[in-house]
């Protein structure tokens, strides 16, 4: 398996760690009981649950595109140098944003952002050279 396939499945982990860590920490604010309730009241989640539930949500707008230029790289036979090191700054970039935004540090959060949507980039123009 290639480095960018490795670094896609690494994110879809990710992702479950994300789902897991929202939904944890949003159980241990609001208790069981609402958690496996109806939800009628439809609470939010605040403090700590509410950033790990919109780290969830930022992963989950930039994951499809990513899974999507690596697959279509994969579909083309078309990984490079580019795709390489883009999956692997990428996957660097989200794996250190959620504990920064689970513990609030605002500009490393938005720098590892930063470096994750560049890491997407790169594999985004593997696809252009390769098409």
């Amino acid at each position: 398996m290639t480095v960018e396939l490795w670094c896609l499945f690494g994110a879809m982990i990710l992702g479950l760690v994300h789902l897991s860590a929202a939904s944890f920490a949003f159980k241990a604010q609001v208790g069981n009981r609402y958690t496996v309730g109806p939800r009628d009241e439809d609470l939010r989640p605040s403090g700590i649950a509410g950033r790990l539930s919109r780290a969830q949500a930022n992963f989950m707008e930039t994951f499809p595109f990513f899974a999507a230029s690596v697959l279509m790289l994969a579909v083309l036979d078309g990984f490079g140098t580019l795709s390489l090191w883009g999956s692997v700054i990428y996957m660097a970039g989200r794996v250190m944003f959620l504990p920064l935004y689970a513990a609030g540090v605002v500009w490393l959060r938005t720098f590892s952002w930063n470096i994750a949507t560049l890491g997407l980039a790169m594999v985004l123009a593997q696809i252009a050279v390769v098409g």
